[in-house]
């Protein structure tokens, strides 16, 4: 078995280095008999190792990227196969030579690997400065954390301030994705107090720690859960606004890189007819103000009373 153990991982690391070597070639390199390449390719398709051959004459090669460089296990893998020695301890003289040497191989390329991901993970948490406030530039950063947790896909416990009741909390959330949003970073995931899926700021982290417990996203699609909103403030109503901008800042909202696709209506004197739906109205608002008396809202009338009565109280405010 072990024998058989060594020469799989060759085969593998054969057709990787050498993509279209025939089962004659990887016989003479196992030492070995065609038939007996065969059986244990046949094991290795059996393990979902996608080995395919491209035809007579073609021999063998990995379909799509497939790579054991990276090995890819998971922690458990590892430790597992760390073992491997121990347990074979009490056959060691029935073991071909070349296991050990086999064995810290791949050993070595699974540290190697596991030290770049996290240099690649803590160079992209260096390179991105959103989502730590300047007031708390000297406070301690957690997106590294948060990063190395969603891609290990393993559920974080955290310390949170939650801005509306003014307090903060312990939860464990699952970080399904890292959304950044108007110069800052949110985290979309499952939240275990809540039973449910939240969003989450990251400058609200006041502290993170990555748990051994992993999560499945399951069937969780992002795309359908932002539907509609405008920024990332969700809500449950959905808001058709129709907007008409002023020929002078047409051109300019139709450069606007918005994370919902409105439908743009030019009109015949230079204006713009601007329409969305939206589930979420405040975050929206805060952008059509932007534009000033150069973006009038037609639909619904309800919200030209709001934005009315918004500049009584401005008015109010400024007068002498």
């Amino acid at each position: 078995m072990t024998e058989r153990l060594i020469r799989l991982m060759r085969i593998i690391n054969l057709i990787q280095s050498k993509p279209g070597i025939l089962a004659r070639e990887l016989a003479e390199r196992c030492e070995t008999t065609e038939r007996t390449i065969y059986r244990d390719l046949e094991a290795l398709h059996a393990m979902n190792i996608p080995i395919s051959n491209f035809g007579h004459g073609k021999g063998y090669a990995f379909i799509s990227n497939f790579s054991m460089y990276p090995l890819d296990w998971t922690e458990q893998e590892a430790v597992s196969f760390s073992m491997l020695p121990s347990v074979l301890e009490q056959i060691k003289t029935l073991i071909p030579e070349g296991f050990d040497s086999a064995y810290e191989k791949v050993m070595g390329t699974h540290h190697k690997e596991k030290a770049r991901r996290v240099d690649i993970v803590q160079h992209v948490a260096d390179v991105i400065q959103l989502g730590t406030p300047a007031y708390r530039e000297d406070g301690r950063s957690f997106l590294y954390d948060i990063i190395q947790a969603t891609l290990s896909q393993q559920t974080i416990r955290t310390v949170y301030y939650s801005q509306g009741r003014n307090e903060q909390s312990q939860r464990d959330i699952d970080p399904y994705y890292l959304v950044p949003r108007d110069y800052r970073f949110y985290v979309i995931g499952y939240c275990h107090s809540a039973k449910d899926i939240r969003t989450f700021r990251i400058s609200r982290f006041r502290d993170v720690e990555i748990l051994e417990q992993t999560f499945d996203k399951e069937d969780f699609n992002l795309k359908t859960y932002m539907k509609n909103t405008w920024s990332i403030e969700r809500g449950e109503h959905q808001i058709k606004f129709k907007v008409r901008f002023h020929p002078d800042s047409a051109r300019y909202v139709k450069e606007e890189e918005l994370f919902m696709k409105p439908k743009l209506t030019p009109q015949k004197d230079g204006s713009l007819l601007f329409e969305v739906t939206v589930n979420h109205d405040r975050e929206f608002l805060n952008w059509l103000s932007q534009y000033g008396p150069d973006a009038e809202i037609l639909e619904p009338v309800s919200y030209r009373n709001v934005m009315r009565e918004k500049l009584e109280r401005w008015k109010t405010l400024y007068e002498v």
